[in-house]
C-alpha cells in the first residue's frame, strides 16, 4: 500500500478541513483535490474527484472487477479484449478481430500488437491465455474466485503465436465473444496473476494495461489514478485515441449520499456517486449533469425460493406476480429515468422480449389464485392456512439504495391482499453472509445483477454445471432443463432467440422471477463542467474520454 495520508473529513459545509493552510494542501495535492482551474485550461489536463459509497473489501482482482464499486477503477487500470456498448454491441478492442467455428466450439482472437501493461510486460497470446485461464478457474485453494459468468464450458486456451488465441469450449459457447466484454473480464498482467493472494490485494502491487495506473491508495479511503503518457490502443467505439485528457481521478469514500452530493454543488468534487433518486430533478435544474445508464443485465426483483413453503405451490406464486404494483413503485420511489419492467431481462439487452401482459397489476387475480390455494383473510386482514400466516421475509438489498423503500412500498401492496411481510436490512458484508440464493431463511433474494449475453441466463438459474440455482429447482423441472440446454447448445442468434423468449414467458408464468423495476443500479451527479464521458453495457463511466473546463 503506498502513500497514507490523513482521511478528509467531510461536512454539509466544507467537504475538506484542516488545522493548517499548510495541512489543507498537502491533503489537496495527496488526494488529488485541485484548487480553482484556469479558465483558459485546454481540453487534455485538469485532475476529477469522484465520490463513492464504498470502495469494497477486497482488491483481489478475479474478486472485486464485478463490484459496483471496484469496478469504476478497474475500467480505467485495466483494458478488456472487446468492447460492449449500453446498446450490447460487441466491438474490437485489444482483440482486433476473431473468428469462430460453426458450432462455437472454437475461437480465434487476433490481437493488437505492441500492447503492454503498465509493469511492462507484452499483452501478447501468452498473456490472454493467462487470463482466460484464471477468469475460469481461479485459484480457489487462495481465496481467488473464479469468474461467476465466464462460460463454464472452457475448455482450454493456446497461444498460436504472438497475436493469435486458439480457444477451445467443451460444447457450444455463442456468448463467449459478448462476455469478454464483462466487466470481470478485466486483462492483467501475467506477473500480477503468478502472485498470491494476499499479494494480488494489495492494489498497488496490480499491473493493467488500461489509460491509467494507481499512484496512491489508502483501504477504505481513497484511490488515486493518474494517466499513462504511453497509452494508445482504445476501442475505437469510444472515439478517442492516445492517452486520456484529464491527468488524474481520485476516488474518495463518503459514505452519507447528501454529502457526496453537496460537495459537488459547492464545487469541492466533481462527482457524486449514489444520490437520492428524489434529488436528481432539481439537481438537473440547478445545471448539474445526472447519468442515469442502464446496465445489461437482470431487472431487479426477487428470485424466489421453491423449496420453501408455500412458494412451492405455483398459484401462491403468480399471486405474488399480479400482486406487486410496478408502475406505483416507479411513481413513488424514483423518476421517469426508471422504466417499467417488461421481462426478468432488461430491455436493451439483445434477446429481451416484452411479456408485460405477465406483470400487469391485478390484485382481483392475485386474491382469487390465494383463495384457490386455500390461504383465507382474517378479520385482520391477513390470510392464513393450516393454521401458518401466510409471511413473506423481503432482505433490502445494501448494492441499491432504494430497497428498503421498495421493499416497504410492496409490503403495504400485499398486506392489502393478505400478505405478512417482514423487512430485513443489513450491511453489504452482513448481506452477503446471511442472504443467499435458496438460503433456508430467504424465501425471496432480491437480484441486481449484471450480464453482457443473455445466453448466460439460463446457465445460472439452475444448478447445472455450477450454475447458481436461483429457484432452489436443481434439476426438478424438466422443462426449464431444456431450455437451459436447448440455449446453451444453440451455435446461432436464429435458433437462440425464440429460445430465449420462450424461456422469459415461461420463468414469469411460473412466478420463479418477480421483477419489480428495470434497474438503474449506477446513478451519477457531476459538476457541468465535467463532460465527455462515456458509459459502456455495464453502466460504469468511463473518464478516458473526459475532459474539464471552468
Amino acid at each position: 500500500m503506498t502513500a497514507r495520508f490523513s482521511s478528509l473529513w467531510v461536512s454539509r459545509r466544507r467537504l475538506l478541513a484542516a488545522t493548517s493552510v499548510a495541512t489543507a494542501a498537502a491533503l489537496t495535492a495527496m488526494a488529488g483535490l485541485s484548487p480553482a482551474r484556469s479558465a483558459s485550461a485546454p481540453p487534455s489536463g485538469g485532475d476529477i474527484t469522484f465520490l463513492i459509497d464504498s470502495l469494497g473489501s477486497t482488491w483481489i482482482p478475479n474478486n472485486s472487477a464485478i463490484s459496483s464499486f471496484q469496478g469504476h477503477i478497474w475500467g480505467h487500470v485495466t483494458d478488456k479484449l472487446v468492447y460492449v456498448d449500453a446498446d450490447g454491441k460487441v466491438s474490437p478492442w485489444i482483440a482486433e478481430r476473431w473468428e469462430q467455428n460453426d458450432d462455437a466450439t472454437q475461437f480465434t482472437l487476433h490481437l493488437k500488437k505492441g500492447v503492454t501493461f503498465s509493469d511492462g510486460t507484452p499483452l501478447d497470446a501468452s498473456a490472454v491465455v493467462a487470463n482466460l485461464d484464471i477468469w475460469y478457474a481461479g485459484r480457489k485453494n487462495e481465496g481467488i474466485n473464479p469468474i461467476g459468468l465466464f462460460p463454464k464450458t472452457y475448455a482450454r486456451a493456446e497461444a498460436v503465436d504472438a497475436a493469435t488465441v486458439k480457444v477451445f469450449f467443451k460444447a457450444p459457447t455463442l456468448g463467449f465473444i459478448p462476455t469478454l466484454g464483462y466487466h470481470g473480464s478485466i486483462l492483467i498482467s501475467p506477473k500480477t496473476i503468478a502472485q498470491p493472494a494476499a499479494q494480488q490485494a494489495d492494489l498497488s502491487k496490480t499491473s493493467g494495461s488500461g489509460p491509467y495506473v494507481v499512484a496512491s491508495w489508502k483501504e477504505g479511503d481513497f484511490v488515486k489514478l493518474v494517466k499513462r503518457k504511453d497509452y494508445n490502443w482504445s476501442p475505437a467505439a469510444v472515439g478517442h485515441t492516445g492517452p486520456a485528457y484529464l491527468n488524474s481521478i481520485t476516488y474518495k469514500l463518503v459514505s452519507e449520499p447528501s454529502l457526496r452530493v453537496a460537495a459537488v454543488q459547492s464545487g469541492q468534487a466533481d462527482v457524486a456517486y449514489s444520490p437520492s433518486p428524489q434529488e436528481l430533478k432539481s439537481l438537473k435544474e440547478s445545471g448539474f449533469t445526472i447519468a442515469t445508464p442502464r446496465y445489461l443485465g437482470f431487472v431487479n426483483g426477487l428470485a424466489i425460493n421453491t423449496k420453501l413453503e408455500p412458494y412451492n405451490d405455483v398459484k401462491v406464486r403468480q399471486a405474488l406476480q399480479a400482486g406487486v404494483n410496478r408502475k406505483e413503485i416507479i411513481d413513488t420511489v424514483y423518476t421517469p429515468d426508471w422504466k417499467l419492467a417488461t421481462s426478468f431481462i432488461q430491455s436493451n439487452v439483445p434477446g429481451a422480449t416484452d411479456h408485460s401482459d405477465l406483470l400487469a397489476y391485478n390484485p382481483g387475480k392475485a386474491e382469487k389464485l390465494l383463495d384457490e390455494a386455500g390461504w383465507i383473510k382474517g378479520t385482520n386482514g391477513i390470510r392464513t392456512k393450516d393454521g401458518k400466516q401466510l409471511s413473506l421475509t423481503l432482505h433490502s438489498n445494501p448494492y441499491l439504495a432504494t430497497a428498503r423503500s421498495i421493499d416497504e412500498l410492496i409490503a403495504q401492496q400485499l398486506g392489502k391482499i393478505g400478505w405478512k411481510v417482514t423487512i430485513r436490512a443489513y450491511d453489504v458484508v452482513t448481506f452477503g453472509e446471511k442472504v443467499r440464493f435458496g438460503g433456508a431463511a430467504v424465501p425471496a433474494y432480491e437480484v441486481t445483477r449484471s450480464f453482457i449475453d443473455a445466453g448466460t441466463v439460463a446457465s445460472i438459474l439452475t444448478d447445472a454445471n455450477n450454475g447458481e440455482n436461483w429457484f432452489n429447482l436443481g434439476d426438478s423441472d424438466k422443462k426449464l432443463n431444456e431450455l437451459r440446454d436447448k440455449i446453451a447448445g444453440a451455435a446461432s442468434l436464429d435458433i437462440r432467440n425464440p429460445l430465449l423468449d420462450e424461456l422469459q414467458t415461461y420463468v414469469l408464468e411460473q412466478g420463479y422471477f418477480i421483477p419489480r423495476t428495470q434497474i438503474v443500479q449506477r446513478i451519477y451527479v457531476q459538476s457541468p463542467k465535467l463532460k465527455g464521458e462515456v458509459y459502456n453495457g455495464i453502466a460504469y463511466a468511463s473518464y478516458y474520454t473526459a475532459t474539464i473546463g471552468e
